[in-house]
């Protein structure tokens, strides 16, 4: 196969005309020619740190999608599946993922479950993470959640992190707002990058303290316009990630999005390819070829350097995506799940306040952390909600176990009416519901009682579903099918139930994730991010 086109040599800093020959998957050969191109080609795409299992799609699925957008490979944490199902869920990963011409990239999940205040399907335990290491398909320690246990030096902790340094295999980290002493003492502990940092200050510091940072742009995390300073002076350290995106997100944009707003800022080329293809690769020891001789043609060729539009994708040297249609094949499995809930009640989500102030969950859209708000009830006996104040009420249901939901309110979804639900909650995976009255509330998690997983809207006597068959977190179904399905259901909230979240199920989905703070919701009850410990939902008055 013989490609021709201008040649993007990023480490060079250099374009120029040329012939690209490629035999098996291999690239052969690279000639300067005097003819003139209107294509250009350049190392594929990669998304330093994503959960494939956010995009509600398997791998294969997933696959299909992002190599319309130049994508050829992903850093992948499996912890959300591993949360569900342990070690036989992150086998299902590789396997599906083993079945697609595309480099994914697992790695081990130190913390399933991230915290011990919460219920999951699995544990992770040191025994468990050594005997996933040995897997040559997992090439690095992802996300190191537990940053209270690594600060404090905790063993079990340490002797995964220990684990992995003795295979000299890079470490993730996850430090939101972690500062001073303890940023050090993380750092010091072995722990390399960061994709938590929401402000140029505090990435800034990081990046003085050793650790490489990846600018996060997903479907609820957005930091791209607060870290992208950052470029001009420390783009030999930074890469770009998603995190969690959404299927309709996914089927817009990926990593290419970050380099076409890079551009557009007036960001060196170089600087930013860098960022996207480069920087990813020889920080995780990817093999993922690019344009060199002698290694895997994974390219993409692009009609010009403003949209990036993506004309062809290579991987393995094989056309993945062509013309405006993937090549990739869509691939159907035996779903494996564990779920257990029952039907609920309207009156399993009544709460008996006995007091007159109470702590409420703030949202703050494009972010991951919340706001500890207070509110005063002015009635004692069964608080619902206050829709003119936004006032909502959230539960966490153990889907593990038959259980009583814990209850909470919110702040920032902006209902006017109705409930959603999710089984997607970061990162045990219980189920998750916000609404306006508990009767919507308790029908829209029956609906995913029924289908043992999923998403879900009630209006009234209207409702939406989702199903996700596949741990109650993925879909067994065509990556295109889904993305349509899922923007149907987020239209639905924003237009009929009054959200103005940009991402309502994603937002809700992070609501249960106690690691990042201020204040977030598990199924043992209400939890300070910040102080690691549970607090009383009733702050006045009981």
């Amino acid at each position: 196969m013989i490609i021709k086109a201008n040649y993007i040599d990023i480490n060079s800093r250099i374009i120029f005309p040329a012939c690209v020959e490629i035999e098996n998957t291999k690239i052969v050969s690279v000639t300067k020619v005097k003819e003139s191109f209107s294509t250009f080609i350049l190392p594929g795409f990669i998304d330093a740190h994503i959960h494939i299992e956010s995009s509600m799609l398997i791998p294969s699925e997933f696959a299909r999608l992002a190599v319309r957008h130049g994508t050829v490979g992903t850093v992948s944490d499996p912890h959300e599946i591993a949360n569900v199902l342990g070690i036989e869920g992150v086998e299902f990963m590789l396997q599906n993922a083993n079945n697609v011409n595309f480099h994914f990239n697992f790695g081990v999940s130190p913390c399933v479950p991230a915290t011990l205040f919460e219920t999951s399907g699995a544990t992770l335990d040191i025994t468990s993470v050594k005997q996933l290491l040995k897997n040559p398909k997992l090439n690095h320690l992802a996300e190191v959640m537990a940053f209270p246990s690594v600060v404090k030096n905790e063993p079990e902790i340490m002797a995964k992190i220990k684990a992995a340094k003795e295979l000299n295999i890079p470490i993730d980290g996850h430090a939101p707002f972690l500062s001073g002493d303890d940023l050090k003492k993380y750092i010091d502990a072995g722990i390399s990058t960061d994709h938590e940092a929401s402000s140029y200050d505090e990435a800034k510091e990081k990046l003085s303290l050793g650790m490489k940072i990846l600018i996060r742009e997903g479907s609820a995390a957005k930091n791209y316009e607060a870290l992208s300073p950052l470029i001009k002076s420390y783009s030999n350290r930074l890469m770009f990630c998603s995190d969690d995106k959404h299927p309709n997100d996914l089927l817009d944009g990926h990593i290419n999005s970050l380099v076409v707003r890079s551009i557009a800022h007036g960001y060196d080329l170089f600087d930013v390819l860098k960022i996207a293809c480069i920087n990813p690769k020889e920080h995780y020891k990817l093999d993922i070829g690019g344009l060199e001789i002698g290694k895997n043609a994974d390219f993409i060729e692009v009609k010009d350097l403003e949209s990036f539009e993506v004309v062809r994708t290579y991987i393995n040297g094989e056309v993945v995506y062509e013309n405006s249609k993937t090549l990739i094949d869509s691939i159907r499995v035996e779903p494996i799940n564990n779920f257990h809930a029952q039907k609920s009640k309207a009156t399993d989500f009544i709460f008996e306040s006995g007091c007159d102030e109470i702590e409420v969950i703030q949202v703050i859209d494009h972010e991951l952390f919340t706001k500890e708000k207070k509110y005063h009830t002015h009635e004692y006996g069964n608080f619902n909600v206050d829709i003119d104040e936004d006032i909502l009420k959230i539960a966490v249901i153990n889907r593990y176990e038959v259980s009583t939901p814990a209850i909470g309110f919110v702040n920032g979804f902006d209902f006017k009416k109705g409930a959603i639900a999710s089984s997607v909650a970061h990162d045990s995976h219980n189920i998750i519901v916000v609404g306006c009255s508990e009767e919507e509330m308790s029908k829209a998690v029956n609906l995913l009682v029924a289908s043992k997983g999923g998403i879900s809207i009630v209006n009234g006597d209207e409702s939406m579903h989702l199903g996700l068959e596949i741990a109650g977190i993925m879909s067994n179904h065509d990556a295109f099918e889904v993305a349509k399905k899922y923007e149907e259901l987020d239209s639905f909230v924003k237009n009929s139930l009054g959200s103005t979240l940009s991402a309502p199920f994603m937002t809700l989905s992070f609501m249960a994730l106690l690691v990042i703070p201020e204040i977030k919701l598990s199924d043992k009850g209400l939890f300070d991010g910040r102080e690691f410990h549970f607090i009383p939902t009733c702050s006045k008055g009981a």
